[in-house]
């Protein structure tokens, strides 16, 4: 099955400029949605899992299905606010603004190997931030796992540099 068929692409959203690859195409479709999890757990099985984290809100349509069927905890990496108990932040930047995202500090335990799941890599820096927010939890990033990997803006190969496990099922470019 070709997953790339599934995903839509809308020019100049969120803003004039971007092109952004809609995933909604991909998970309204029972079997490609199927598909992608099966692919995600198989590219998850190379690595030791304690615990998976996703990034919101898109990261938790996937990663929760993930989590499930392999029988791990899930980890909500969420933005500013949204999570009632003491966290941890980290800010960074957008390839469209700032923001930040939080995970609770009794999510993680010293050690856990976690997998961080997305649906999509662009400039890298909300998975940077998701990284830090693991490590200054006490775990370690097992790897990185993405849907969509917009290759020509550099946030996998930013990942790489740093020593990070990255995998993705499909490419596209940024714009």
């Amino acid at each position: 099955m070709n997953l790339k068929e599934y995903i839509r692409s809308i020019p100049d959203y969120p803003k004039k400029g971007i092109l952004f690859r809609d995933i909604t195409t991909l998970i309204k479709d029972e079997k490609a949605f199927a598909e992608t999890i099966e692919q995600i757990i198989k590219k998850s099985k190379k690595y030791k899992i304690d615990k998976i984290a996703a990034i919101e809100s898109r990261g938790f349509v996937f990663a929760s299905a993930v989590s499930y069927l392999l029988k791990k905890p899930f980890i909500m990496l969420r933005k500013k606010n949204k999570l009632p108990a003491d966290t941890y932040s980290v800010d960074f930047e957008l390839e469209y603004g700032t923001a930040t995202i939080e995970v609770h500090k009794d999510s993680i335990e010293k050690n856990d190997s976690v997998l961080i799941i997305d649906d999509l890599i662009a400039t890298g820096g909300t998975a940077e931030a998701a990284a830090k927010l693991v490590d200054i939890s006490g775990g370690k990033v097992a790897a990185f796992i993405f849907v969509i990997n917009l290759f020509d803006l550099g946030g996998s190969n930013n990942l790489i540099k740093k020593n990070y496990n990255v995998e993705n099922l499909m490419d596209f470019p940024g714009h």
